[in-house]
């Protein structure tokens, strides 16, 4: 299993309140990331933010900001997102046949590049890529709304991640998204993830900030029966 070094925990601007999201983020400043979803109507049939929300998110807080691109052209878009104020822009395989150029053009522009999987993906479509990669993201859900309930394969498949990355010799981030809850992820740290997404689980939380200690304690949990 790759070396985990500490469970990271990424709140899902999705699930907050946007006539209040400056102190949205500010309850959140503990966390590892903002998770920041956007959606295109195209690639998945919502839509969410675009640019100059997350340069504004940005801006607003030290959090960095982790954008995961559920768009139908990373090719020519996900550059945008990186000189826009993204920490790390994660896009989708199954939205290009140009992997390795969008993940080299992401980090040209200053960032951590990274690709999502669907919940229907093998790991296997990683097999030319997972050396060049920062974080690989399993949705857990099939992208596009959030409140969904997670797919309880995707541990076996974080099984399978852990133990590709460990042949190759590589320690990628690895992310989940969809679902996660304080039912759920200890479970999840343990088959292999450390980062953790969550959205309602978080934002549902009157105090957001002891969410996000439950999220990490639970996965720590997680992570030390994992090791």
């Amino acid at each position: 299993m790759p070396i985990q070094e500490d469970v990271r925990i990424a709140p899902s601007i999705l699930g907050a309140d946007f006539l209040r999201l400056g102190d949205e983020l500010a309850a959140i400043s503990n966390a590892d990331f903002i998770h920041y979803d956007v959606m295109d109507g195209h690639f998945v049939p919502n839509l969410s933010f675009g640019l100059d929300i997350l340069s504004q998110v940005a801006s607003a807080t030290d959090v960095p900001v982790d954008a995961h691109l559920m768009i139908a052209n990373p090719d020519t878009d996900a550059v945008r997102y990186a000189k826009a104020g993204a920490s790390m822009v994660t896009f989708h395989m199954e939205a290009t046949n140009h992997a390795h150029r969008v993940l080299y053009a992401i980090k040209d522009a200053g960032a951590q590049a990274g690709v999502v999987l669907n919940p229907a993906t093998p790991v296997i479509a990683l097999d030319a890529i997972i050396e060049h990669v920062d974080m690989v993201l399993l949705m857990s859900v099939n992208p596009g709304y959030g409140g969904q309930k997670f797919i309880d394969t995707t541990c076996r498949k974080l099984r399978q991640l852990s133990a590709l990355c460990f042949e190759r010799g590589v320690n990628p981030l690895i992310e989940v998204d969809g679902g996660i809850t304080a039912d759920n992820v200890e479970e999840v740290v343990a088959a292999g993830a450390n980062v953790i997404v969550a959205g309602s689980a978080v934002f549902r939380n009157p105090d957001h900030a002891a969410a996000v200690e439950e999220l990490r304690a639970l996965g720590r949990k997680g992570m030390a029966r994992g090791l």
